[in-house]
Order: structure tokens, then C-alpha cells, then sequence
């Protein structure tokens, strides 16, 4: 009898807590807003459609570890010529499908995820979140969207390393053919490729958003404005650009290891074999290799896809109020 007790108790502690979990979850998504996720998308699309060929450099260049046949280049001026001599127009926009697709996705997603979380935290509360729970917001959101785009991720990847002096340079046609490819041929876990180095490098959007969320807040207390005062143009723009920069410059190490761990030129056992490899072969200069293009690329495209996140998010409220 007293066992059955305790099992009926259980029984209702189990309920209990998975009816808490459902009822947070809809809490949560009470939060969410379709006009963060159409926002976010746009800015991601737009600044990819400008910015792509420098994201094909600087997987180029961080996968250049002089042990392995595939072009060589002097520098970025030297890798942008050889490419438009050989395939033009066309080479410098390989892999831009998904590309538009996993940073649109990813963009689009993260500002969903973020804005529903820090609203939820927010709920009840008087006073305003501190930085580590903007920091967690922000962990989360990304974890959530490496989750859905990673397998987009690995696919770019793919498509920009497809060398024109390779003799099967056309192994993937297309965004798709190169999905179901990889599915066929490595399974699930070919798509998932770098994801664990993709789950640290959330770090840098935590570190990210968290500084641009503090950069707003003390701008607007040192004008003695409301704390979700709109900004003008320049300042998010500034803001933007100096948050990117200091999550760049202190995460940029796991884009080169996720590469080099998605690239179908190079076999890595796994992350350890990565790191190791590239220590042994190349020093601490390897992990930062394509990181020129890199900063010229995604200082721009930060700038853009928050100046387009935060007008159209604001032309969609003032549309649905």
C-alpha cells in the first residue's frame, strides 16, 4: 500500500511539473512576435546579397592550410581576381542561396527567440534585466537557432569550397542537391557538421547583443531618455559595429575549426583533431586565418541588418498596433 502511495505520488509530482513546463511554454510563446522574425529575415537577405563575396573569402582563407591541393592566394585583392578571371560574376556568388537562406533563417529567428525570451524574463518585473540575464537571453536564442539552420550552414560551406580547377568541381549542383547529398552520403551527422564549435561560437552573439543592449541603455540614461527610446540611424549603426567588433575579436578562433570541420577537402576525427592539427601545423595564426575578410565583411553586415531589423520591426508595430 505504501508503495503504491508513493508511486501515486510520484505520479502527481510528475504531472505537476510537466503541467508548470507546458504552462511556461505557452507563456513564452505569448511573447513571441512574427514582426522580430519578418525583421530579422530581411536584414539578414539584404546584407547577405551585398556582402557575400567577402563570407566566400574568408572560408577561402580560413581553410587555407598549405597542406592540402586547392588555390592559392597572395591576399584579397590577389583571391577576388583569380576567382572573377576564372568563373567571374558567378564565382563570387557561389553558395549564396544558402547562404540567404541560412542567414535570413538565422537572423530572422534569433531576433524571434531573443526578443520572446527577454520579454518573458521580463514579465512581472518592475526593474530592468541586468547583463547576465541579457547574456543568457541571447545564449539561448542561439542555441535554439544553430539547432534549426546548422545543416544551411554546412551546405554554404560546401558550395563555396567547390574549387573550378577541381575535375569534380560540380559534385553539388545546388543548395538542394548538395542537401540531399550530404544526407545520402554522411547521414544526419553530415549536416550537423561543426556543430559543436557553432554551439561555442554563440558565445559570440551572446557577447554581441549583450554589449549592444548596454551600449543602448547607457546612451539613452546619459541623453536622460527612456530606456527603449528609438535611436536614430548613426547611433544604432555605431552601436551595432562596436558590439560586432568586440565579439568578433574575441570568438573568432571556432569559425576557422567549424569550417575546416564542414570542408569535404580536409577529414577531421572531430573538433580535438581540428584544434590540434592546426596548432601543430600552422600556430596560433592559423585560427585566425580569413579574418581581414571576415571584419570587412561582417562589421557592414552587422550594421545593415540591424538598421533594416530595427525600421522594419518599427514599420510593422506601428502597422499592427
Amino acid at each position: 500500500m505504501a508503495g503504491g502511495a508513493a508511486k501515486q505520488q510520484l505520479s502527481v509530482t510528475e504531472f505537476a511539473a510537466g503541467w508548470r513546463t507546458a504552462d511556461k511554454l505557452r507563456c513564452l510563446l505569448g511573447h513571441v512576435r512574427y514582426q522580430d522574425l519578418a525583421a530579422g529575415l530581411s536584414g539578414g537577405v539584404i546584407s547577405t546579397l551585398v556582402l557575400h563575396p567577402l563570407d566566400l573569402l574568408r572560408i577561402r582563407f580560413a581553410v587555407s592550410d598549405g597542406l592540402h591541393m586547392r588555390p592559392q592566394y597572395d591576399g584579397l585583392v590577389d583571391c577576388m581576381r583569380s576567382i572573377w578571371r576564372l568563373e567571374g560574376m558567378r564565382g563570387l556568388y557561389q553558395g549564396v542561396t544558402p547562404n540567404m537562406w541560412g542567414a535570413g533563417t538565422s537572423w530572422g529567428l534569433y531576433f524571434l527567440f531573443y526578443n520572446a525570451i527577454k520579454a518573458y524574463t521580463q514579465e512581472g518585473r518592475a526593474t530592468e534585466l541586468g547583463a547576465l540575464e541579457h547574456l543568457m537571453s541571447a545564449a539561448e536564442a542561439s542555441i535554439l537557432t544553430l539547432c534549426l539552420t546548422n545543416p544551411l550552414w554546412v551546405t554554404k560551406t560546401r558550395l563555396v569550397l567547390q574549387y573550378n580547377t577541381d575535375p569534380d568541381r560540380k559534385q553539388y549542383k545546388g543548395m538542394m542537391d548538395a542537401l540531399i547529398k550530404i544526407y545520402q552520403s554522411e547521414g544526419l551527422p553530415g549536416l550537423y557538421r561543426g556543430f559543436l564549435p557553432g554551439l561555442l561560437g554563440t558565445s559570440q552573439a551572446a557577447l554581441q547583443f549583450t554589449t549592444y543592449e548596454a551600449l543602448k541603455r547607457e546612451f539613452n540614461s546619459y541623453k536622460h531618455n527612456p530606456s527603449d527610446t528609438l535611436l536614430c540611424p548613426w547611433e544604432y549603426i555605431t552601436m551595432a559595429a562596436m558590439s560586432k567588433m568586440c565579439a568578433v575579436a574575441a570568438t573568432y578562433p571556432y569559425q576557422v575549426v567549424r569550417t575546416r570541420l564542414q570542408d569535404q577537402h580536409n577529414n577531421y576525427s572531430g573538433l580535438m583533431d581540428v584544434v590540434t592539427r592546426t596548432w601543430s601545423n600552422e600556430g596560433a595564426t592559423g585560427f585566425y586565418k580569413g579574418m581581414v575578410p571576415n571584419l570587412l565583411r561582417v562589421l557592414p553586415a552587422c550594421c545593415i541588418t540591424f538598421l533594416v531589423y530595427e525600421n522594419v520591426s518599427r514599420l510593422l508595430l506601428d502597422q499592427y498596433k
